[in-house]
């Protein structure tokens, strides 16, 4: 398929971007014809492309690492804003794009596809101008591995300690695993209400104003100056990123907790997140 005045996607390719010919794309999506569209034009701009019409993407993407998942809002077994959540949950997609297909550009839903850790969105039916616009924004401001450096901050389970550039820091239970969690998923800017279900679980008197709350406190705790945080950052209007180098010298740095996916890449089982819920709310 050649698509008219196909000259604008090299225009764009010279000047925001060279293409990685080894970067996959996954495009999850149930309409045929959504998927055909998307796959000729990301083919045709020298990407790898591989189409799903089901959540069984997720289960695929962990073992392919695609630089970005263009995911559609509602599929057949499944809320594609859950998946998105699910992959913003698991440190094995850290660097990965998300693009969130939605029904239409109304505030209500671009503002759910942000909310729910997608890096940007798209209204079907779409062009392919409009697509390859989208996803290079995604992909080029996506979180690439930090370098390897020393460890502003050391996060011990084994004796519930946290040390700050050499220096132990007294905190509690709550603001410990808050921290943990932001530190496991450096760069990524997660919501108040991703954190909530994370940490806080199933408690109902919480809001997303104690996220604020424990990260005011957090930032007293641990930054040098809290007027101008380096470590825990504000993202105006969706919610905060952790930008320090952690360490867990107890159990390594790969994630291993109930929420995020062994490292071995499985699928973390329902009942350990319900687990997690009651340990967090205790």
């Amino acid at each position: 398929m050649n698509f008219p005045g196909a000259s604008w996607m090299f225009d764009i390719l010279k000047s925001n971007r060279v293409v990685d010919m080894a970067e996959l794309i996954f495009v999850v999506d149930g309409d045929a014809g959504a998927c055909q569209v998307a796959q000729r034009t990301l083919e045709q701009a020298g990407y790898s492309v591989r189409t799903f019409s089901t959540l069984v993407a997720a289960e695929e993407s962990q073992r392919s690492r695609p630089s970005l998942m263009l995911i559609d809002a509602t599929l057949s077994d499944g809320s594609g804003a859950d998946l998105c959540r699910q992959i913003r949950r698991n440190p094995v997609y850290t660097g990965a794009a998300v693009v969130l297909l939605t029904a239409g550009s109304d505030e209500e839903q671009s503002c759910a596809a942000l909310e729910a850790g997608a890096d940007n969105y798209l209204a079907k039916p779409f062009s392919p101008r409009e697509l390859m616009a989208r996803v290079q924004a995604a992909l080029r401001y996506a979180i690439r591995p930090f370098p390897v450096g020393p460890a502003d901050i050391v996060i011990d389970h084994g004796s519930m300690k946290l040390s700050v550039r050499g220096s132990e820091v007294v905190a509690t239970s709550l603001e410990f695993r808050v921290l943990d969690y932001l530190a496991r998923h450096r760069g990524h800017v997660l919501t108040r209400d991703v954190l909530l279900d994370a940490v806080w679980g199933e408690r109902h008197f919480v809001n997303p104003r104690t996220v604020d709350a424990c990260i005011r406190r957090l930032r007293e705790k641990i930054e040098p100056n809290v007027t101008s945080p380096i470590y825990l950052k504000t993202v105006r209007g969706i919610g905060y990123r952790f930008d320090g180098v952690a360490v867990w010298p107890s159990s390594g740095e790969d994630c291993n907790c109930f929420v995020c996916a062994p490292s071995n890449g499985r699928a973390t089982h329902p009942a350990a997140l319900k687990l997690l819920n009651r340990t967090a709310a205790s």
